[in-house]
């Protein structure tokens, strides 16, 4: 399913991505939806949200190249504003792209706040190319191929054996499409970080079709610009 910009600028992030959940489940082999339910409990179930770093923690200085290879220090960008900061899985995830697209259309109120965006992704800088392209994106997607900010932030698993043969038999060869042989996944993550490096809001979801309202963002940052 693809989102129109125009129906996508007044159509909630979660109701986009409830539409897509329920077209997925009416169209694919439901035995392919049972192994990915499983995983998505397994996972919630290991404690990944709750061990993650979340409001009140502070975030270590991090850098990772951006699409074009350029390094991007994200103490740098906090030190200048509130930073946004969204981890996604890759462009080969419809809901990422959903998730993308939402926050192109709140750039200009990121700006008016004086906060900045990235969001990252373990792909490669050339795959985060693409998917920045296919978006038409005008923010930063930063490739954290050697999973330092996954890691760093506690927001990244090891995809269990059953997920890596689903994925195989679709075509998604991640190991290749991030450049690091691994088959590593960050869950769903969204970030405020203030100037000085400390959390301000954090929305985690080990469930990959669940993501954080940019308009709940939105409104953690006007209140902390207030």
């Amino acid at each position: 399913m693809q989102t129109s910009d125009a129906s996508a600028s007044t159509t909630t992030l979660g109701a986009q991505l409830r539409e897509y959940k329920q077209n997925f489940i009416q169209r694919v082999d439901p035995a392919r939806v049972a192994v990915m339910e499983t995983a998505t409990a397994a996972l919630r179930a290991t404690g990944i949200e709750q061990q993650a770093l979340n409001v009140g923690d502070l975030v270590p200085p991090l850098s990772m190249p951006d699409a074009l290879g350029r390094t991007v220090d994200l103490h740098e960008l906090w030190q200048q504003g509130p930073l946004v900061v969204v981890f996604y899985r890759g462009g080969w995830c419809p809901y990422c792209n959903l998730e993308l697209r939402a926050w192109q259309h709140e750039l200009d109120s990121l700006a008016q706040l004086g906060a900045t965006l990235v969001a990252i992704s373990p792909q490669t800088p050339d795959t985060s190319l693409s998917t920045a392209e296919k978006n038409e994106l005008r923010f930063p997607v930063l490739s954290d191929s050697q999973l330092e900010a996954a890691k760093a932030f506690g927001v990244g698993f090891d995809m269990p054996a059953e997920l890596v043969k689903l994925y195989s038999g679709i075509g998604h060869d991640l190991p290749v499409i991030n450049g690091n042989g691994q088959w590593y996944l960050p869950i769903p993550a969204t970030y405020v970080i203030g100037v000085e490096g400390r959390i301000l809001f954090a929305h985690l979801d080990a469930d990959y079709r669940e993501r954080a309202e940019p308009a709940v963002v939105m409104a953690c940052l006007r209140q902390t610009a207030a």
